[in-house]
Protein backbone atom coordinates (compact mmCIF):
# COMPACT_ATOMS: atom_id res chain seq x y z
CA UNK A 1 0.00 0.00 0.00
CA UNK A 2 1.43 3.29 -0.82
CA UNK A 3 0.76 6.38 1.78
CA UNK A 4 -0.90 9.25 0.23
CA UNK A 5 1.09 12.37 -0.74
CA UNK A 6 -0.33 14.36 1.73
CA UNK A 7 0.89 12.31 4.58
CA UNK A 8 4.31 12.69 3.59
CA UNK A 9 4.30 16.76 3.31
CA UNK A 10 4.11 19.33 6.69
CA UNK A 11 0.73 20.55 7.20
CA UNK A 12 1.80 23.82 6.27
CA UNK A 13 2.44 22.12 2.41
CA UNK A 14 6.43 22.59 2.59
CA UNK A 15 8.91 19.76 1.07
CA UNK A 16 8.93 16.68 3.01
CA UNK A 17 10.90 15.87 6.26
CA UNK A 18 13.42 13.45 4.42
CA UNK A 19 14.13 15.77 1.94
CA UNK A 20 14.67 18.63 4.37
CA UNK A 21 16.93 17.37 6.81
CA UNK A 22 18.89 14.71 5.05
CA UNK A 23 18.19 15.50 1.20
CA UNK A 24 20.94 12.58 0.36
CA UNK A 25 19.62 9.60 2.38
CA UNK A 26 17.09 7.22 1.32
CA UNK A 27 13.54 7.53 1.67
CA UNK A 28 11.73 6.21 5.12
CA UNK A 29 10.21 2.71 4.86
CA UNK A 30 7.06 3.70 5.42
CA UNK A 31 7.63 5.96 2.07
CA UNK A 32 8.30 3.00 0.29
CA UNK A 33 5.47 0.06 -1.08
CA UNK A 34 4.71 -2.09 0.96
CA UNK A 35 4.73 -5.62 -0.47
CA UNK A 36 3.12 -8.32 1.05
CA UNK A 37 5.47 -10.83 3.14
CA UNK A 38 6.74 -14.29 1.80
CA UNK A 39 4.67 -17.31 2.40
CA UNK A 40 5.60 -19.35 5.74
CA UNK A 41 7.84 -22.66 5.11
CA UNK A 42 6.14 -25.54 6.18
CA UNK A 43 3.51 -28.42 5.46
CA UNK A 44 0.85 -26.17 4.84
CA UNK A 45 1.63 -23.33 2.95
CA UNK A 46 -0.50 -20.42 2.96
CA UNK A 47 -2.53 -20.06 -0.21
CA UNK A 48 -1.71 -17.21 -2.74
CA UNK A 49 -4.65 -15.01 -3.73
CA UNK A 50 -5.32 -14.48 -6.93
CA UNK A 51 -4.89 -10.71 -8.60
CA UNK A 52 -8.98 -11.04 -9.57
CA UNK A 53 -9.38 -11.93 -5.56
CA UNK A 54 -9.92 -8.86 -3.59
CA UNK A 55 -8.36 -8.90 0.27
CA UNK A 56 -10.17 -7.14 2.65
CA UNK A 57 -8.83 -3.96 4.03
CA UNK A 58 -6.98 -3.77 7.26
CA UNK A 59 -8.37 -0.69 9.33
CA UNK A 60 -6.26 -1.45 12.42
CA UNK A 61 -2.86 -1.66 10.70
CA UNK A 62 -4.04 1.65 8.77
CA UNK A 63 -4.83 3.57 11.48
CA UNK A 64 -1.71 2.35 13.63
CA UNK A 65 0.63 3.39 11.09
CA UNK A 66 -1.09 7.08 10.61
CA UNK A 67 -0.48 6.89 13.94
CA UNK A 68 3.15 6.11 13.86
CA UNK A 69 3.40 8.88 10.81
CA UNK A 70 2.14 11.70 13.37
CA UNK A 71 4.25 10.80 16.44
CA UNK A 72 7.31 10.87 13.92
CA UNK A 73 6.94 13.93 12.42
CA UNK A 74 5.88 15.43 15.97
CA UNK A 75 9.89 13.99 17.14
CA UNK A 76 11.01 15.80 13.90
CA UNK A 77 9.52 19.03 14.52
CA UNK A 78 10.80 19.00 18.63
CA UNK A 79 14.41 18.39 17.18
CA UNK A 80 14.15 20.57 14.33
CA UNK A 81 13.04 23.37 17.00
CA UNK A 82 15.94 22.65 19.28
CA UNK A 83 18.34 22.65 16.14
CA UNK A 84 17.18 25.90 15.26
CA UNK A 85 17.72 27.14 18.67
CA UNK A 86 21.02 26.40 18.88
CA UNK A 87 22.02 27.69 15.54
CA UNK A 88 20.29 31.28 16.96
CA UNK A 89 21.63 31.49 20.32
CA UNK A 90 25.84 30.47 18.98
CA UNK A 91 26.66 31.72 16.01
CA UNK A 92 29.80 29.42 16.17
CA UNK A 93 27.69 26.13 15.98
CA UNK A 94 26.42 26.95 12.86
CA UNK A 95 27.79 24.53 10.75
CA UNK A 96 25.20 23.93 8.12
CA UNK A 97 23.23 26.57 6.61
CA UNK A 98 19.94 27.83 7.97
CA UNK A 99 16.61 26.63 6.09
CA UNK A 100 14.55 28.71 4.44
CA UNK A 101 11.37 30.42 5.54
CA UNK A 102 9.68 27.97 3.69
CA UNK A 103 10.65 25.01 5.76
CA UNK A 104 10.17 26.99 9.05
CA UNK A 105 6.67 27.80 8.42
CA UNK A 106 5.26 26.34 11.55
CA UNK A 107 8.13 27.89 13.83
CA UNK A 108 6.11 31.54 13.25
CA UNK A 109 4.90 32.49 15.83
CA UNK A 110 2.70 36.27 15.41
CA UNK A 111 5.21 39.18 15.91
CA UNK A 112 4.04 42.22 14.07
CA UNK A 113 6.12 44.33 12.16
CA UNK A 114 8.38 41.24 10.77
CA UNK A 115 10.90 41.65 7.93
CA UNK A 116 10.69 38.73 6.11
CA UNK A 117 11.69 38.52 2.52
CA UNK A 118 10.95 36.65 -0.19
CA UNK A 119 14.87 35.94 -1.29
CA UNK A 120 15.50 34.50 2.07
CA UNK A 121 17.00 37.36 3.86
CA UNK A 122 15.96 38.10 7.11
CA UNK A 123 15.17 34.03 7.98
CA UNK A 124 15.68 34.45 12.03
CA UNK A 125 13.34 37.91 11.72
CA UNK A 126 9.85 37.22 13.03
CA UNK A 127 10.73 33.50 13.89
CA UNK A 128 10.70 32.94 17.69
CA UNK A 129 13.53 31.32 19.16
CA UNK A 130 12.98 27.92 20.85
CA UNK A 131 15.41 26.45 23.87
CA UNK A 132 15.67 23.72 25.90
CA UNK A 133 16.35 25.14 28.81
CA UNK A 134 13.22 25.50 30.83
CA UNK A 135 12.65 26.97 34.91
CA UNK A 136 12.03 23.49 35.77
CA UNK A 137 15.44 22.36 34.90
CA UNK A 138 17.33 24.94 36.59
CA UNK A 139 19.90 23.60 39.31
CA UNK A 140 22.32 25.04 41.69
CA UNK A 141 25.53 23.84 42.37
CA UNK A 142 25.09 23.29 45.97
CA UNK A 143 24.32 19.54 47.15
CA UNK A 144 21.37 18.80 48.70
CA UNK A 145 20.31 15.87 50.77
CA UNK A 146 16.60 15.50 50.73
CA UNK A 147 14.68 14.82 53.66
CA UNK A 148 13.63 11.17 54.27
CA UNK A 149 9.53 10.76 53.27
CA UNK A 150 9.05 7.80 55.68
CA UNK A 151 5.49 6.05 55.20
CA UNK A 152 5.11 6.28 51.54
CA UNK A 153 5.15 3.13 49.85
CA UNK A 154 7.71 0.46 49.71
CA UNK A 155 9.53 1.72 46.75
CA UNK A 156 10.75 4.47 49.31
CA UNK A 157 12.72 1.84 51.16
CA UNK A 158 10.85 3.31 54.14
CA UNK A 159 7.43 2.55 53.70
CA UNK A 160 5.05 0.24 55.48
CA UNK A 161 6.11 0.44 59.03
CA UNK A 162 8.54 3.33 58.76
CA UNK A 163 11.98 2.06 59.75
CA UNK A 164 10.26 1.20 63.58
CA UNK A 165 9.96 -2.26 62.54
CA UNK A 166 7.10 -4.88 63.74
CA UNK A 167 4.79 -4.57 66.70
CA UNK A 168 6.52 -3.31 70.23
CA UNK A 169 6.31 -0.02 71.90
CA UNK A 170 8.55 1.78 69.69
CA UNK A 171 6.72 0.67 66.94
CA UNK A 172 3.51 2.10 68.25
CA UNK A 173 4.45 5.11 69.84
CA UNK A 174 7.77 6.80 71.86
CA UNK A 175 8.69 5.38 74.98
CA UNK A 176 9.29 7.14 77.89
CA UNK A 177 12.40 9.84 77.83
CA UNK A 178 15.59 7.94 79.22
CA UNK A 179 14.15 4.92 79.69
CA UNK A 180 16.39 1.95 79.03
CA UNK A 181 13.85 -1.21 79.19
CA UNK A 182 14.22 -1.60 83.06
CA UNK A 183 17.65 -1.69 83.41
CA UNK A 184 19.52 1.47 85.93
CA UNK A 185 19.35 4.41 83.23
CA UNK A 186 22.54 6.46 82.68
CA UNK A 187 21.29 9.51 84.47
CA UNK A 188 21.06 7.42 87.60
CA UNK A 189 24.43 5.58 87.29
CA UNK A 190 26.47 8.95 87.18
CA UNK A 191 27.61 10.81 90.62
CA UNK A 192 26.27 13.94 91.58
CA UNK A 193 28.87 16.72 91.90
CA UNK A 194 28.26 19.99 93.20
CA UNK A 195 25.11 21.76 93.58
CA UNK A 196 22.93 25.10 92.74
CA UNK A 197 22.79 27.49 95.11
CA UNK A 198 19.32 29.05 94.77
CA UNK A 199 20.28 31.92 96.93
CA UNK A 200 23.17 33.11 94.87
CA UNK A 201 23.29 36.86 92.93
CA UNK A 202 24.76 37.25 90.09
CA UNK A 203 25.86 40.81 89.49
CA UNK A 204 27.08 42.84 86.17
CA UNK A 205 30.53 44.32 86.48
CA UNK A 206 31.64 47.40 85.46
CA UNK A 207 34.59 49.72 85.90
CA UNK A 208 35.79 53.20 87.12
CA UNK A 209 37.66 53.51 84.09
CA UNK A 210 34.74 52.89 81.45
CA UNK A 211 32.53 55.14 83.19
CA UNK A 212 35.40 57.95 83.29
CA UNK A 213 35.63 57.44 79.19
CA UNK A 214 32.52 58.23 78.77
CA UNK A 215 32.09 61.32 81.21
CA UNK A 216 34.98 62.40 78.73
CA UNK A 217 32.82 61.48 75.43
CA UNK A 218 30.18 63.62 77.10
CA UNK A 219 27.41 60.42 77.62
CA UNK A 220 27.35 61.37 81.03
CA UNK A 221 27.16 64.14 83.29
CA UNK A 222 29.35 64.05 86.44
CA UNK A 223 27.57 66.75 88.05
CA UNK A 224 24.49 64.66 88.19
CA UNK A 225 23.56 60.89 89.81
CA UNK A 226 24.72 58.31 88.35
CA UNK A 227 22.33 55.30 88.42
CA UNK A 228 22.59 52.34 87.09
CA UNK A 229 19.69 53.60 84.79
CA UNK A 230 22.26 55.72 83.39
CA UNK A 231 24.80 53.14 82.94
CA UNK A 232 22.43 51.26 80.55
CA UNK A 233 21.74 53.83 78.65
CA UNK A 234 24.79 55.40 77.52
CA UNK A 235 26.05 51.51 77.36
CA UNK A 236 28.35 51.24 80.30
CA UNK A 237 27.02 47.61 80.47
CA UNK A 238 24.56 45.41 78.93
CA UNK A 239 20.84 45.62 78.76
CA UNK A 240 20.75 42.08 80.51
CA UNK A 241 20.83 43.03 84.09
CA UNK A 242 20.04 40.07 86.09
CA UNK A 243 20.50 40.67 90.15
CA UNK A 244 22.22 44.34 90.04
CA UNK A 245 25.36 46.01 89.14
CA UNK A 246 28.87 45.80 91.10
CA UNK A 247 30.79 48.90 90.86
CA UNK A 248 34.53 47.45 90.05
CA UNK A 249 38.15 49.57 90.62
CA UNK A 250 39.74 49.01 87.45
CA UNK A 251 40.88 52.06 86.14
CA UNK A 252 40.48 54.16 89.42
CA UNK A 253 42.90 56.59 88.65
CA UNK A 254 41.35 57.85 86.21
CA UNK A 255 38.73 59.30 88.56
CA UNK A 256 40.00 63.45 89.01
CA UNK A 257 36.78 64.61 89.79
CA UNK A 258 33.86 64.12 92.19
CA UNK A 259 30.74 61.42 91.09
CA UNK A 260 28.02 60.41 92.88
CA UNK A 261 26.78 56.94 92.11
CA UNK A 262 24.28 54.54 93.10
CA UNK A 263 24.98 50.68 92.22
CA UNK A 264 24.18 47.27 93.78
CA UNK A 265 27.49 46.35 95.22
CA UNK A 266 31.12 48.26 95.20
CA UNK A 267 34.65 46.82 95.84
CA UNK A 268 36.51 48.75 98.31
CA UNK A 269 39.32 49.81 95.86
CA UNK A 270 36.33 51.60 94.05
CA UNK A 271 34.69 53.26 97.31
CA UNK A 272 37.92 54.82 97.84
CA UNK A 273 38.52 55.98 94.54
CA UNK A 274 35.50 58.27 94.67
CA UNK A 275 35.51 59.12 98.19
CA UNK A 276 39.30 60.35 97.38
CA UNK A 277 37.96 62.39 94.55
CA UNK A 278 35.38 63.68 96.63
CA UNK A 279 32.60 61.63 95.45
CA UNK A 280 30.04 58.56 96.89
CA UNK A 281 29.40 55.12 96.70
CA UNK A 282 25.95 54.07 97.48
CA UNK A 283 24.39 50.41 97.37
CA UNK A 284 20.67 50.22 96.44
CA UNK A 285 18.35 47.05 96.25
CA UNK A 286 15.52 46.60 93.46
CA UNK A 287 14.22 43.58 93.13
CA UNK A 288 13.28 42.08 90.13
CA UNK A 289 10.37 44.08 89.52
CA UNK A 290 11.97 47.08 90.79
CA UNK A 291 15.05 46.68 88.66
CA UNK A 292 11.94 46.78 85.55
CA UNK A 293 10.46 49.73 86.80
CA UNK A 294 14.00 51.53 86.77
CA UNK A 295 15.21 50.27 83.88
CA UNK A 296 12.05 50.24 81.43
CA UNK A 297 9.50 52.74 83.12
CA UNK A 298 8.07 53.00 79.11
CA UNK A 299 6.61 49.24 79.70
CA UNK A 300 4.67 49.74 82.18
CA UNK A 301 2.95 53.13 80.16
CA UNK A 302 2.47 50.76 77.58
CA UNK A 303 0.40 48.30 79.74
CA UNK A 304 -1.28 50.73 81.21
CA UNK A 305 -0.01 50.18 84.86
CA UNK A 306 1.37 52.69 87.44
CA UNK A 307 4.82 51.80 89.08
CA UNK A 308 4.90 49.42 91.75
CA UNK A 309 6.61 50.95 94.90
CA UNK A 310 10.45 49.99 96.16
CA UNK A 311 10.59 46.60 97.53
CA UNK A 312 12.72 46.09 100.86
CA UNK A 313 15.63 43.59 101.25
CA UNK A 314 15.60 40.51 102.59
CA UNK A 315 16.95 39.81 105.97
CA UNK A 316 20.20 38.22 104.53
CA UNK A 317 20.95 41.26 102.25
CA UNK A 318 19.95 43.72 104.79
CA UNK A 319 23.96 44.53 105.92
CA UNK A 320 24.85 45.06 102.52
CA UNK A 321 22.51 47.43 100.96
CA UNK A 322 22.50 51.19 102.29
CA UNK A 323 19.26 51.80 101.17
CA UNK A 324 16.20 51.01 99.11
CA UNK A 325 15.52 52.04 95.48
CA UNK A 326 14.25 54.56 94.35
CA UNK A 327 11.26 55.03 91.76
CA UNK A 328 11.31 56.16 88.94
CA UNK A 329 15.19 56.53 88.35
CA UNK A 330 16.38 59.46 90.77
CA UNK A 331 18.57 62.22 89.29
CA UNK A 332 19.93 63.83 92.65
CA UNK A 333 21.98 62.03 94.92
CA UNK A 334 21.12 61.51 98.56
CA UNK A 335 23.79 62.31 101.07
CA UNK A 336 24.87 60.37 103.62
CA UNK A 337 24.28 60.46 107.44
CA UNK A 338 26.93 59.92 110.13
CA UNK A 339 25.45 56.37 110.97
CA UNK A 340 25.30 55.58 106.99
CA UNK A 341 28.74 56.45 107.19
CA UNK A 342 30.06 54.52 109.81
CA UNK A 343 27.59 51.13 108.64
CA UNK A 344 28.99 51.38 105.17
CA UNK A 345 32.80 51.79 105.87
CA UNK A 346 31.79 48.72 108.88
CA UNK A 347 30.37 46.52 105.49
CA UNK A 348 32.95 47.20 103.29
CA UNK A 349 35.81 46.28 105.61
Amino acid sequence: MILRQEQKQWRTGSQPIHKLLKPQEAPWPWQLQHTSPPAPKGKNPRPQNDQNSQEPLNLTATFTAKKKIIIIKKMFRRRLASLVSSSVLLPSLRSKPIPTPQSLQFLQCPIPNSNLKPNGAGVLEGYRAYSLLSLNDLRDKMPRKQKTRKGRGIGSGKGKTAGRGHKGQKARGSGKLGFEGGQTPLRRRLPKRGFNNPFSLTFQPVGLGKIAKLINAGKIDSSELISMKTLKDTGAIGKQIKDGVRLMGRGAEQIKWPIHLEVSRVTVRAREAVEAAGGSVRRVYYNKLGFRALLTPEWFEKKGRLLPKAARPPPKQRDKVDSIGRLPAPTKPIPFSVDETEASSASSA
